[in-house]
């Protein structure tokens, strides 16, 4: 049976890759976007296999006007894609309240009312799948990117918690943390913050690094999530990329170590 998709953040990026993979191999989507323009070409060549929706999903009403549409149009929903975000870059004495504050309505929020619209539906369905597309800035953190680790961190851990609180009902949840791909995350639809002396060339740096990076491809990404939804047994966590991959392993032995050094410590702390 084709799968019925809604996905927030479909015009460009990943969520662009993901709504391509289902239409291309026949699913049908609801393709949300704050300008449902940008997927008038998907519209040309899929027709009613799409479903564009105008969506701001730092707008909660709207979040369950788009969800209640999706499901009514299509009279079910199998995939829920939270894809919408952006990047947020400036050293922690560099960011404004005002822009962490946009950062956790956007990328946390977002995410938690798509996902509290969809869940009463789902539940009725005794059926569907959550992808929340996390990062592996939501597993560990860089320097420079603190604010939009914070907004991962946070889905991370109700999304954990979510996926314990659904079991038995046949709702399955999965963190996508994908690392570096050919998207404008870091380019157009990224804010930055005004930049601070005590920084200078640390910023050359990050410049440089970026300069340097070798982005993965979307597309591949897209392939990658049809056979997550398609899973019978889904992961909670998967990592996209080589970049995660390569860095989980040392992360998290570091870790046991710390862990395992400071033991002694940690157990005296309970008194």
């Amino acid at each position: 049976m084709n799968k019925i998709w809604f996905v927030t953040g479909s015009s460009r990026g990943l969520g662009r890759a993901f709504v391509e993979a289902a239409l291309g191999r026949g699913d049908k989507v609801a393709a949300t976007a704050r300008d449902p323009k940008s997927l008038g070409d998907l519209v040309e060549q899929y027709g009613d296999a799409v479903l564009p929706l105008r969506l701001d999903v730092t707008d909660r009403a709207a979040v369950t006007t788009a969800v209640t549409t999706a499901h009514q149009h299509f009279g079910r929903l199998d995939v829920v894609v939270n894809n919408a975000g952006y990047g947020l870059f400036g050293m922690i004495e560099e960011l404004t309240e005002e822009q962490l504050r946009a950062q956790m309505e956007t990328n946390f929020f977002g995410a938690f009312w798509v996902t509290q619209a969809a869940l009463p539906l789902l539940r009725q369905q005794h059926s569907g799948h959550v992808i929340q597309i996390s990062s592996v800035n939501g597993i560990t953190a860089f320097p420079f990117v603190g604010g939009y680790a914070a907004s991962k961190w946070a889905l991370e851990g109700f999304t954990e918690a979510l996926n314990r609180e659904v079991e038995g009902t046949g709702i399955k949840i999965t963190l996508v943390e994908p690392g570096s791909f050919d998207t404008d995350w870091a380019d157009s639809s990224a804010v930055q913050a005004a930049p601070h002396p005590a920084y200078e060339e640390f910023h050359k740096a990050i410049q440089a690094l970026r300069d340097s990076r070798q982005p993965a491809d979307p597309a591949a990404a897209g392939r990658a999530l049809l056979q997550i939804v398609d899973a019978e047994n889904p992961p909670l966590r998967v990592l996209f990329g080589s970049q995660p991959v390569d860095l989980v392993k040392g992360l998290y032995a570091q870790r046991l170590q710390t862990w395992a050094e400071w033991e002694e410590l940690s157990r005296a702390a309970q008194g």
